[in-house]
């Protein structure tokens, strides 16, 4: 019969940090950020429905949703307009002063639309807490070639597309509008390459290379990119497989043909010939995805996972988690 327990949290806490040696293993979700495309908040009832989902099929799953603002309002705002180099910089930095997030063996990361890029170049650049399972659904990696339709009471969104036609080269707008800073025209590369502010440097596509990138990617587990079949939305969308179309021809070069896979730029090729990188196609438009295609996705991709619990991580738990992992 165990004994019966009557340690303060405190005192529980101090037991976890005053033994290094203390471990446990267990099998468990990683906590899962999810970053929303463009036009989204992160307090879209969709949003938390995801989390829901997550959390449904995987209990005990911590979720969080990225913001760039407290509000839902200026959280879509930025979605449209900032530098997206800042707002990487200060999800890493969200992320980092995560306590859960912090403390996790690994976390798992699901970009809708933009928000896959994103997260990419937040694995690229930082990746504190480090990403296990990286999934992103409709993404731009190789980015677009013309912009979305907006819808004509949609004021935002118009002002962002009136922006990239009047100078997507401009320093002004490459700075300030957030689709600018993925556009890419294979018919301009030289322009792109000189003044692109973000698209071209996370992709390492500039002579210069940033070896962190690659090495960064290659601690994967897994990347998924996920395309719609029916995507209208996206210009190209091949491009959520960082394929490149021809926007004359429409001829397409897969990834594997190109030479960022080739010359392994961001270490996609030694993804993919471990087996980590994966083309996934789901029908429909651009996100109109189903509970059944997400539920599958999660299941695949955010399952629980064996992971050991370190001295500072039992010291994290709420008290009743920590007398279990201590086998009280």
């Amino acid at each position: 019969m165990r004994p019966i327990l009557s340690f303060s949290l405190l005192t529980l806490g101090s037991l976890a940090t005053s033994l290094p040696t203390v471990t446990a293993t267990e099998l468990a979700p990683l906590p899962l950020v999810i970053w929303h495309g463009l036009g989204d908040d992160f307090e879209r009832s969709g949003m938390k429905e995801v989390a829901s989902l997550v959390e449904t099929l995987h209990p005990g799953t911590y979720v969080h949703l990225i913001h760039l603002a407290d509000s839902g309002s200026g959280d879509r705002q930025a979605s449209f307009f900032g530098d997206v180099n800042e707002q990487v910089d200060t999800v890493c930095a969200q992320l980092r002063s995560d306590r859960i997030l912090r403390t996790a063996p690994g976390i798992n990361a699901l970009g809708f639309s933009q928000g896959g890029q994103f997260l990419r170049a937040y694995v690229q650049r930082c990746n504190s807490p480090t990403v296990h399972n990286l999934v992103t659904l409709g993404s731009q990696h190789n980015g677009i070639a013309e912009f979305q339709a907006c819808e004509s009471s949609d004021w935002v969104c118009r002002g962002g597309e009136a922006l990239l036609r009047w100078g997507r080269w401009s320093s002004f707008v490459q700075s300030r509008l957030v689709p600018a800073q993925y556009f890419r025209d294979p018919a301009e590369l030289d322009a792109y390459l000189e003044h692109s502010n973000f698209l071209a440097d996370v992709n390492n596509e500039r002579e210069e290379k940033n070896a962190t990138y690659a090495e960064n990617m290659r601690r994967l587990n897994r990347f998924a990119m996920v395309l719609f079949e029916d995507d209208q939305m996206v210009h190209p969308k091949e491009s959520a497989w960082f394929a490149e179309v021809n926007g004359t021809t429409g001829e397409v070069t897969p990834l594997k043909e190109r030479s960022i896979y080739k010359e392994d730029w961001l270490g996609l090729r030694t993804l993919g010939e471990q087996g980590k990188l994966d083309f996934k196609t789901v029908p429909g438009r651009h996100m109109q995805l189903s509970e059944e295609v997400l539920a599958k996705l999660f299941k695949e991709y955010f399952a629980p996972v064996e992971v050991d619990l370190s001295s500072e991580q039992l010291s994290e738990l709420p008290a009743e988690r920590l007398v279990q992992q201590l086998g009280y």
